[in-house]
């Protein structure tokens, strides 16, 4: 992980941009993330895999979930690492050394991860980690809080959205080319429960930065909402080319 003080660098120290995307589950930030990362050379990072390894690891070692103290008392013991996969565009979370990418799918991490994310102490530890890796720019980083807590001053600001149906059917059809069974109906109702409990969390909740700019994907291909995004940050900064 690239070392730097805990807090976001002020603009003028940093040498590339930074680039937060901010909006509900299923929404399509991770691809558009990726795919605005690799045009752009930056590293890209989905901050809710933080949350859910902290998640499988608690649950490995028998840790209570609901014990709030319990749980910081974890993440602050283990190693955290943020090591280049897919082509050297994606930070991939290492905890103790070990990558957790197939673990953080468990369905118990799944049924779990909403009471860690909710935890005010676990938010705080992690925003340390987040803006540690956006701190020198040249990155493009996506979550629930990262327009309006983590990094307030980011050099552009998306909020991604689309209807509830729309982001069911998308998962159905993930679930589905991945030859998965799949419940439309029970797919659109966690839907509604997770927007429920990212809008209610009392520490950083869901919500859209006054400044940042709305993005409704409802009728539109995650290609032409990355393209979208890029022509903005080159509208405003045409000379940002690749620089990794």
């Amino acid at each position: 992980m690239r070392k730097a003080k805990a807090g976001a660098a002020p603009k003028a120290a940093r040498r590339r941009l930074v680039i937060a995307m901010d909006g509900p589950a299923g929404v399509g930030k991770s691809t558009v993330g990726q795919f605005v990362a690799k045009k752009l050379g930056y590293h890209f990072i989905n901050t809710g895999e933080m949350y859910r390894a902290l998640t499988w690891k608690a649950l490995e070692e028998g840790v209570d979930v609901d014990d709030q103290e319990a749980v910081v008392r974890l993440a602050r013991r283990l190693k955290w690492e943020f090591r280049p996969a897919g082509g050297g565009t994606t930070l991939k979370t290492f905890i103790d050394g070990q990558g957790v990418t197939l673990q953080i799918r468990q369905e118990r991490v799944s049924r779990n991860s909403s009471a860690v994310a909710a935890n005010p102490g676990v938010r705080r530890f992690l925003c340390r980690l987040q803006r540690r890796l956006g701190a020198r720019g040249g990155i493009v980083m996506e979550g629930r809080d990262i327009t309006t807590h983590v990094f307030p001053d980011a050099d552009f600001k998306f909020y991604l959205d689309a209807s509830p149906e729309e982001r069911a059917r998308r998962r159905y059809r993930q679930l589905q080319a991945a030859g998965l069974p799949g419940d439309l109906h029970k797919i659109h109702a966690a839907i509604l429960q997770r927007d429920l409990n990212d809008l209610k969390r009392k520490i950083n909740p869901l919500s859209q930065a006054q400044d940042a700019l709305l993005i409704d994907s409802t009728h539109l291909t995650m290609r032409q909402v990355s393209n979208k995004i890029l022509r903005l940050v080159h509208s405003r900064f045409p000379r940002v080319l690749k620089s990794r």
